[in-house]
């Protein structure tokens, strides 16, 4: 799966001859995010600008999946290969029946710009809701999944998969447009570049987008070290690059590494961008005319843009013309989106309370603002569904007439009151009410993509979709309070897409689960994991601090403290955490052969569930350097893998740690294995401290020794 390299080839030939019957004015107008027509040539219009981290987006009906950061929690690459070919069949059934109509609008194109493998590098960033979270490794893994799931396996590439935003981005959002991200060769190499490079080596991925910031001085969108010494020569990339959204405006408008747009226009297309979305191309013509570039710059990222449609069969044809719009939001689709919910929804907490037995309850209570809101759903980036399931009516389907749900919004999602002309917390007495009046209260809080998101977003402007600090608004912090003071057995369910200040809930609550941003339908999930008829399983891509007292400045870009792989401080609840309502435990974990330089770690685990439920566990494995002292401060995760285990049941999985896990980067951002001495640690969460006392599991440890 992934490679392309001998179709790439193939289409290069049609598109340099074809490239070579267009006059420079028809070839500078190919390298728009909207490409003209060129109608003597049987050229079409073309959109490049399509959307898909979770689901076609933008574009009408589609099935919506939980948003990236809930895909990433159920640590399952089979599943992100699934949802990437979905994502690809319903784009490319909708490309069909668009086409037959002539529109070729924004949107309806095939070139996908995702995924987003920056890393989540700092809780308060609102678009990290959008990446696989805050490790390396894991958002390689998913994403090289996800792309080969859209690109498929050939010979015709199903659609263009987009690897954004290269490199070295996660916020601020308010002052992407002139920052500076200064980072250390390490850094680079250790944490901002893997997933790229992944994506770029193993799957083959189509497109790459560049940031909005600089990157060491240079803007990422015009930048040679990491566009030209980096991508294309180091990586080998053979795809087309397209920028941000305006970003190449930025060079003269903010970032001032240039006076003018036509310079702007040639410093992007000279560094290897071939694609601008935005309209600083529109002064290529002016730049030739300059002197800045050449005729043969723009016909280069011409016959770059052109492989590409050639390579998804868009002149020639191919097998996929045939897929019927019928499979857009299909049952099979829409099953697997919920699979992805419940997979991905981790129980934080749970003092017994959960899984609800609705025949031991006559009232149950749901509170909050996320209970019956579908912007909790959906996050952003997102497309249309036909129906939309919220926690309040996934709970009403589950218990049917059998047990009496009350419901209260109990507070604005953050103003302090939900009609203008009332008082102040106008329905927290409701929510109070409601607590009184139930057996157990559901509390379903949290933020949507007006809180979190990215800048320029209407609703999230006062911080620029960016958090201010990790708590949730005033009003909903109240709420929980209130309500759980009421003294009934409180579950609190979070639909948010980044860590949260959970300090309270943690203390005064039973129990609490995340269930991020669950896609269209994902009412039923949480419903389907409250009341037991799944055990949750989803895991933590991302740390979820106590604070924000010990974390570096927002705008630095050190690693320093930041992550589970570097942080000094205990967390609230560690990065790859969860509970199931099973009991899985790891009776033997052993490294299979000898170890050298040069091979992998095969690592043979045996797995019994001890419990009385049937349920899906991740087994992860995490690496300890124990002699180089350019290791990361912690461990790393080096091995993931997802398993059902009936109750009683047992099972042996063997797992692959990569040599790759071994390795160390240098202050030059160098890698190579350092050390002969290694721990390997395997078990259902990180061998820290925090994690054995939350989940009363020790990791196993094997020691590993190079031959």
């Amino acid at each position: 799966m992934g490679n392309y390299r001998k179709e790439r080839a193939e289409a290069r030939k049609k598109a340099k001859e074809l490239v070579s019957k267009m006059t420079l004015m028809e070839k500078a107008a190919q390298l728009r995010y909207d490409a003209a027509p060129v109608s003597r040539l049987g050229v079409p219009t073309y959109n490049y600008w399509n959307e898909a981290l979770h689901g076609v987006a933008r574009a009408g009906v589609a099935t919506m999946f939980p948003q990236a950061i809930g895909m990433a929690a159920a640590f399952d690459e089979d599943a992100m290969e699934r949802v990437g070919d979905i994502i690809a069949t319903e784009g490319r059934a909708k490309y069909n029946e668009y086409s037959k109509h002539d529109d070729r609008d924004i949107y309806k194109g095939l070139t996908f710009w995702s995924p987003n493998v920056n890393i989540f590098r700092d809780p308060r960033w609102g678009r990290g809701h959008e990446t696989y979270g805050e490790d390396p490794y894991l958002t390689s893994r998913l994403g090289v999944r996800f792309v080969e799931g859209i690109q498929g396996g050939g010979p015709v590439m199903k659609a263009a998969a987009c690897a954004k935003h290269y490199a070295v981005h996660s916020g601020p959002e308010a002052i992407r447009h002139e920052f500076d991200a200064e980072v250390s060769m390490k850094d680079m190499w250790e944490t901002y570049l893997p997933a790229f490079e992944a994506l770029v080596k193993e799957a083959d991925v189509e497109a790459v987008m560049g940031a909005y910031n600089r990157t060491n001085g240079e803007p990422c969108c015009g930048h040679k070290y990491l566009m030209e010494e980096v991508l294309r020569g180091k990586w080998e990339f053979d795809g087309h690059y397209t920028s941000d959204c305006w970003a190449i405006k930025d060079f003269h408008e903010n970032h001032q590494v240039t006076k003018n747009a036509r310079e702007s226009a040639a410093l992007a297309l000279k560094c290897g961008c071939d694609v601008n979305c935005g309209n600083t191309y529109l002064h290529l013509l002016g730049a030739v005319e300059d002197g800045l570039i050449t005729e043969e710059d723009i016909t280069v990222a011409a016959e770059r843009l052109l492989t590409s449609r050639f390579l998804m069969g868009l002149f020639d044809g191919s097998e996929y013309d045939d897929i019927p719009y019928e499979v857009v939001e299909c049952r099979e689709h829409l099953e697997e989106a919920l699979n992805m919910a419940r997979k991905g929804s981790v129980l934080l907490k749970n003092d017994g309370v959960l899984p609800l037995d609705k025949s031991k309850l006559k009232t149950i209570g749901v509170v909050g603002p996320n209970a019956d809101s579908r912007s909790a759903l959906i996050g952003n980036y997102h497309g249309t569904s036909s129906r939309y399931i919220t926690a309040l009516e996934g709970i009403q389907d589950e218990v049917g007439e059998e047990v009496r749900v009350l419901f209260s919004e109990g507070c604005h999602l953050e103003k302090d009151r939900v009609e203008n002309l009332a008082w102040s917390q106008d329905r927290i007495s409701e929510a109070v009410i409601t607590a009184e009046h139930s057996d157990v209260v559901i509390l379903c809080v949290g933020l949507d993509e007006t809180l979190e998101g990215e800048e320029g977003d209407d609703g999230n402007s006062d911080a620029s979709g960016d958090k201010k600090d990790l708590h949730l608004p005033k009003v909903q912090e109240e709420l929980i309070e209130k309500v759980t003071a009421v003294g009934k057995p409180t579950i609190v369910v979070l639909m948010a897409g980044s860590a949260i200040d959970l300090n309270y809930a943690e203390e005064h609550c039973n129990a609490v689960l995340m269930a991020w941003y669950p896609g269209a339908r994902g009412g039923r999930a949480i419903a389907d994991i409250l009341f037991g008829n799944v055990s949750p399983s989803g895991k933590l891509p991302i740390t979820f601090y106590k604070g924000l007292e010990d974390l570096p400045e927002f705008t630095d870009y050190s690693m320093k403290n930041r992550t589970y792989r570097y942080m000094e401080q205990e967390a609230l609840y560690p990065f790859g955490y969860g509970l199931t309502y099973g009991d899985v435990e790891v009776k033997e974990a052993k490294v299979l052969g000898e170890v050298t330089k040069e091979s992998d770690i095969r690592v043979e685990v045996s797995l019994k569930n001890v419990g009385e439920t049937d349920t899906d566990e991740v087994v992860q494995i995490y690496i300890k350097d124990l002699d180089s002292k350019l290791a990361v401060p912690n461990h790393n995760l080096c091995a993931f893998k997802r398993i059902s285990l009936k109750a009683g049941e047992e099972k042996t999985v063997e797992m692959t740690v990569p040599n790759r896990a071994m390795s160390v980067v240098d202050e030059e951002g160098e890698r190579h294995i350092d050390s002969k001495n290694f721990k390997l640690f395997v078990g259902f969460s990180q061998p820290d401290e925090r994690s054995r006392r939350l989940t009363g599991k020790e990791t196993v440890e094997i020691p590993v020794t190079l031959r």
